[in-house]
Order: C-alpha cells, then sequence, then structure tokens
C-alpha cells in the first residue's frame, strides 16, 4: 500500500480575486481522491479538515497517521466520517470493530487509539471509501449510517432544474459528533444544479465530492465570494475545498450524487446565509 498527502493553506479572499485557472485549481480542488491500493489525503487548514480516500484492491489498507498530525493514531484526537462510493461492499475495521459498507452507506468513527483499516469484499468490485477528518474534543461511539437512518428531504424541481433528495447522515441529529457532519445529495434525472440559491456560513468550511458522473460528462463548480464567483471544472470521483467565506454551488452536463461535509464552530445545518440568484457576480 502506499499513503500519499499534502498540505493546503487557507487563502485570504482578496487574494484568491487575483487567482488565475492554475492556482484556483492547485489551492481547492483535490484531483487525484483513488488510486489502486492508495490513501490518499488532503491536510487543509480550514478548519484542519482531512480530505482523503482509499481504495483498497489487492490488499488491506491501513488508515495512517501522516507526520502533520504528531500522534500515534490518525484518530487519536479526530473523529472521521467515511462513505463506501465504489462499485462493491467493503469492510473498515476500527480497532476491535468491524463495519461492513455497502455502496452509498456511512460510518462515524470517534477518536481514540485504535488502528483503523480499508478492505474490499471482491477486488473485481472493489469498494472506495471517502473520507473527511476533524479534529475532535472528545470521543463519541462509532456507527454505521445508512440512507434508512438518514433525515431525508426531497426539495427542488425538475422546473428548476435541481430535484433532489439531501440525505443528513453524519449530522447531530442522527448521532452524536465534536463538529464534523455529513450527507449524500442525489440528483434526479433531468436535474444538474444543487446548493442554488447560493449561501456561505462564516462559521463553518465545507469540502464537496463529485460521483456517479458519466464518462464523457463534467461538473461546473462555482466558488468565491457571492460578488466575485469563480468556476472550477471537474470530473467524477474528484473533490473541492471551499473556505468559509466561499459560496459551494455546481451546474453539470449531467445529474450526480455528491457529498458533502463541514467542519466548524457549530453544528447547525440550517446556519446559512443565502444570497439571491439574481445578485450573484
Amino acid at each position: 500500500m502506499k499513503t500519499n498527502y499534502e498540505l493546503r493553506y487557507a487563502a485570504n479572499p482578496t487574494d484568491a480575486k487575483g487567482y488565475d485557472t492554475t492556482r484556483l485549481r492547485k489551492d481547492f480542488l483535490i484531483e487525484k481522491v483513488f488510486g489502486t491500493d492508495e490513501v490518499n489525503m488532503v491536510y487543509s487548514m480550514y478548519d484542519r479538515m482531512i480530505v482523503g480516500g482509499a481504495m483498497p484492491v489487492k490488499e488491506e489498507l491501513e488508515l495512517e497517521a501522516i507526520d502533520p498530525l504528531k500522534a500515534p493514531h490518525f484518530t487519536t484526537r479526530r473523529e472521521i466520517g467515511i462513505y463506501n462510493v465504489g462499485a462493491g461492499a467493503g469492510v473498515v475495521k476500527v480497532g476491535g470493530e468491524t463495519f461492513e459498507l455497502g455502496v452509498k452507506e456511512a460510518l462515524y468513527i470517534g477518536s481514540g487509539d485504535r488502528d483503523v483499516f480499508f478492505a474490499s469484499k471482491d477486488a473485481a468490485q472493489p469498494a472506495k471509501f471517502y473520507f473527511n477528518s476533524t479534529t475532535a474534543h472528545t470521543s463519541y461511539p462509532c456507527r454505521k449510517v445508512t440512507k434508512a437512518d438518514a433525515i431525508s428531504v426531497h426539495m427542488g424541481s425538475l422546473e428548476m432544474s435541481n430535484e433532489r433528495t439531501i440525505n443528513k447522515m453524519i449530522v447531530n441529529q442522527v448521532l452524536p459528533t465534536c463538529q464534523i457532519q455529513m450527507g449524500m445529495t442525489e440528483l434526479c434525472p433531468g436535474s444538474v444544479w444543487n446548493t442554488m440559491p447560493a449561501h456561505i456560513h462564516s462559521r463553518r468550511m465545507e469540502a464537496y465530492f463529485y460521483f456517479e458522473v458519466p464518462q464523457g460528462q463534467s461538473v461546473c463548480h462555482f466558488m468565491g465570494e457571492p460578488q466575485e464567483t469563480r468556476h472550477i471544472w471537474m470530473q467524477g470521483d474528484q473533490a473541492v475545498l471551499s473556505p468559509e467565506w466561499s459560496i459551494h454551488s455546481a451546474a453539470a452536463t449531467h445529474n450526480y450524487t455528491f457529498i458533502w461535509g463541514m467542519g466548524g464552530e457549530n453544528l447547525d445545518y440550517g446556519d446559512q446565509d443565502f444570497f439571491e440568484i439574481t445578485d450573484l457576480k
């Protein structure tokens, strides 16, 4: 197995106004989330969230404590939210506990000194484990979460090109967490817009991960201050960091699914400052 990681530093919105396409992609886009028998991570200075992916095919993969953590285990001072977004079922081992995750099922791991391992049930249909991790002040129990456990809300309409189901899964209304909040939004056929009208929440940063994007199709992710918007073209199985000062929205050339993950000062999903569509620049 191989573990890869990089550090990403926070950007000032005044500076970000001058970024060209290359700089925007370098600072905010996470192009490679998965690699065969690899664990890939980005340690972000936005609320110290780690965004990563593990794709076990031929071997079991360990979630190693990368050097910036300065800790004996990855979870010593951190909690994790995990989704299986692969082709088949997988297994996550947390200390003495074992959790089997089907496709689009999630797992919350609380902080504590124990090892974490990822494995696929079938190498021909490997699991892909997408994860977000934030710092934790205490330890809560690990728990598997399915869509049946989620708070699911159907929103939008085909006429508005935004009919979708928001599945709130790793949120404080479902289970206790320190600060991580994650969910999965599934867009209906014919709908391509997410998170419009756009919003920001200066109390929390956010990361988006797009998947179920067909080959040859793309997602156009919008970011930036509401009066200084920018865009990043993305492919399936890619993630993007959204600072606390930035909107986070997208349109695509096909319907898709995305996972949102937040960390920061509060656990209030509804704490959002909205902007009228016609006021965006």
